[in-house]
Formats: structure tokens, sequence, C-alpha cells
């Protein structure tokens, strides 16, 4: 394993144990305060189509966001290697996949790609050149490196104690144009969009 790897990996087991002692009110206040964050953002209000995810492992959940956005969402579904995106709306059933993650059915509608405006993408860290730690798996980094995702605005989904100054960061890193925290929304400047 790389220093670099190493120091991913201490870093991404620092933040899941600090995000897992959130007790359930902490934890909650801060997933309400995200999603009323989104809820005000030009980008949320000027979409009809975004992708995004179902919190696992303590993540910051959205559910105030899908409740009161009735757009089209997309949620992944875990492919081998890749992510393929379904439509979802608050209250349609999911089912528990890979990684114990729920996920849509695969015969629930896919997304049609080329209608989607925005990418929230859930995270471990983010910093502030919005480079984001996720699990390791490398699925958003592939996901943004192609050609028809890459102008597509990206923002990162984190509790305002993993916003850091700097991230350990390899070549196929993705760096994301959002950050998205309790406290903010802050745009990281000089990103692709």
């Amino acid at each position: 394993m790389t220093d670099i790897a190493t120091e991913k990996k201490q870093l991404r087991q620092k933040y899941i144990q600090e995000r897992s002692h959130l007790n359930p009110i902490q934890w909650q206040k801060k997933c309400d305060r995200i999603s009323l964050n989104l809820l005000k953002h030009p980008l949320i209000q000027e979409s009809q189509v975004i992708l995004s995810y179902i919190s696992h492992k303590q993540e910051p959940d959205l559910s105030l966001l899908y409740r009161h956005h009735p757009i089209i969402w997309g949620i992944p579904r875990c492919q081998g290697k890749d992510l393929i995106w379904h439509q979802w709306h608050w209250g349609k059933k999911l089912r528990r996949g890979a990684y114990s993650i729920f996920e849509p059915y695969k015969t629930s509608p896919k997304i049609d790609l080329e209608t989607v405006q925005l990418i929230l993408v859930p995270a471990v860290a983010c910093d502030k050149k919005g480079y984001r730690l996720g699990y390791g798996g490398g699925f958003y980094d592939r996901l943004l490196a192609q050609k028809p995702w890459q102008n597509i605005p990206t923002m990162g989904i984190i509790f305002d104690f993993a916003y850091v100054e700097k991230l350990p960061t390899e070549k196929w890193d993705q760096p994301l144009n959002y950050i998205c925290t309790e406290k903010e929304i802050i745009p990281i400047s000089g990103s692709r969009l």
C-alpha cells in the first residue's frame, strides 16, 4: 500500500468514527440543516433531474430534501465497478444491494443521463480544493472522469467537521465544484464550472 493510500485509509477511519459518535438527535439536526441549505440553493431550485444517494453508515441523510423537492432523483445501483442510475421518488421502495447500501431495483426506470443537471456526491471528507475522500472504491472518481459527466456541477455532501484544509490526493481523484455542510454551501474557487 502506498503512503497516500495508507494516509487516506487512516483519515477515512478517523472521519467515519467521528461521524459514528454523533448521537441520533445531533445527527438528524445536522442532516436537516444540510437539506435546508440545499433546498435554498439556486442549483437545486433550478434542477429537475439530480443524481444523489441514500445515506449509509451515518452519512448525511437527505430525506428532508427528497420529501420537499419532488423532482426526478437519480439513485445509484452498483453493477460491478460502475454505478447505474435509476429514477427514484420519495417513498418508492428500495432494496439492500452491494455493500448493504439501499438502491433501486434493476427494473426501475433508468435516468436519461443527458437530463442530469447536478450530482450530489456522498463523501467521508472534503477539502478546500474540492477533493473528496470516499470509501476507497473509486466509483465516483471513475464516473466524474468520463466525458459526459465533466460538465455537470458536483456538490460534495459532508458534515462540517469533515471539511478540512487539505486531503491527500492521487492522479485519478476528481475535484468537486461545491461542498455542502450543515453550516454552508461553499463554491470551490478555480473549479471547472
